[in-house]
C-alpha cells in the first residue's frame, strides 16, 4: 500500500541510493506504477456467467475472486456401441462384405470436444442377446448417453431398438425427416438419454452434430444448446426440395464482397468420408424448400473442427 499522501511509484532499478538521499534517472509522473484498488474487479461484479464451460484462466480468476468453490456441471458421461457383424476393426484385413470401422473414433472425438466422457464399448455382432448386454454393460458404468451406431432402420439385423425395447426403454421418436440420417431414434433407458444413429459414416455424423451435440450441451448447462445458423451465398443452383430436411456438405469460402459462400461437395451419398472430410458446414434445405440460383441466399451450420 502507498504511504499516505504519496501518488506516485519510482521503480527501484532507476533508482540510486546515497546514504538518506535518493536520485532516478528517470522521472516519475502522477500515477506511474500504481495498481488502484477494484482495477481487476470490484464488489458485486460478474465475470463468471453460468452456461459458459470453465476455462483454465477462469480457475485462476475464480481464486483471486475469493471464491473457494463454484457449482459446476460435471462431464457427461457417453457410451459408444457399435453394431453390425460386417465392421472390423482399423487394421484388419477385410473380408468379402466387410467394411472398417469408422463411426466409432469420430464420435468419441466429437464427444470429447463438447466435453464428455467417452466409454467406447466397441463393436457388437448383430445378435439380440450381445446387443442387450453391450446396453447392460452402458447402464452398469453409469452413463449418461448411450450412443449406438447401425441396427437403427428395419433390416433382419436391425435389432437395436428390439435390444433397448426389451431393456425397458422408453421410445421418444424413431425415422426423422431428414437427409441424411433418416432412421434415427431417440429415447430414454431410465435416467440415460438414447440416441441411435444410422450406420453409415455421414448420416451418423450429422445426426450426431445435429442431435448429440445440442444434448451434451444441455447436460453441462451451457448457453449455445441452439447449433449457430449462418446466412450464405449459395455458389451453384439448388435444386427444389422434398419432404425431407436436407444438410449439404458443403465448403464455405469468401467472396470479394466479404460475403460467406456455401459450395456444395460432389458426391452427397451418405457413406462417403472423403467428401465429408473437405466440408467445412452443412448446408441446410427446409423441407419443400424452393430452388435457389446461384448467388442467392442459403443457410449453413458449421461443422466441428
Amino acid at each position: 500500500m502507498l504511504p499516505e499522501g504519496a501518488d506516485t511509484v519510482v521503480i527501484q532499478e532507476v533508482s540510486a541510493r546515497d546514504g538518506d538521499r535518493v536520485t532516478f534517472s528517470t522521472a516519475g509522473a502522477p500515477g506511474r506504477h500504481v495498481r488502484r484498488r477494484g482495477r481487476d474487479f470490484s464488489e458485486g461484479d460478474v465475470l463468471l456467467r453460468r452456461g459458459r464451460p470453465l476455462t483454465i484462466r477462469d480457475l485462476a480468476l475464480a481464486a483471486a475472486m475469493n471464491h473457494a468453490s463454484v457449482p459446476a456441471y460435471r462431464r457427461p458421461r457417453v457410451a459408444l456401441v457399435a453394431t453390425g457383424d460386417e465392421l472390423v476393426a482399423p487394421g484388419a484385413d477385410p473380408g468379402p462384405g466387410q467394411i472398417v470401422h469408422s463411426n466409432g473414433f469420430m464420435l468419441a472425438a466429437l464427444a470429447r470436444r463438447e466435453g464428455a466422457e467417452v466409454l467406447d464399448l466397441g463393436i457388437v455382432p448383430d445378435r439380440l442377446d450381445e446387443t442387450v448386454a453391450a446396453i447392460r454393460r452402458a447402464r452398469a458404468a453409469a452413463v449418461d448417453v448411450l450412443v449406438t451406431t447401425g441396427g437403427a432402420s428395419v433390416g433382419d439385423y436391425d435389432m437395436v431398438q428390439d435390444a433397448l425395447t426389451a431393456e425397458g426403454m422408453a421410445l421418444a421418436f424413431w425415422k426423422v425427416a431428414m437427409r441424411p440420417g433418416k432412421p434415427l431414434m431417440s429415447g430414454r433407458l431410465g435416467p440415460v438419454h438414447v440416441l441411435g444413429l444410422p450406420g453409415n459414416p455421414v448420416s451418423s455424423f450429422v445426426g450426431a452434430v445435429l442431435f448429440l451435440v445440442p444434448l451434451l450441451r444441455r447436460l453441462q448447462g451451457r448457453d449455445d444448446v441452439t447449433l449457430a445458423v449462418e446466412p450464405a451465398v449459395a455458389a451453384r443452383d439448388l435444386k427444389p426440395n422434398d419432404e425431407r430436411a436436407d444438410h449439404l456438405r458443403a465448403t464455405l469460402s469468401v467472396d470479394p464482397e466479404g460475403r460467406l459462400v456455401a459450395t456444395p461437395v460432389g458426391d452427397q451419398d451418405s457413406s462417403l468420408l472423403a467428401p465429408l472430410g473437405l466440408a467445412d458446414a452443412l448446408l441446410v434445405r427446409e423441407p419443400h424448400a424452393a430452388a435457389v440460383p446461384a448467388g442467392g441466399l442459403c443457410r449453413v451450420i458449421r461443422l466441428p473442427a
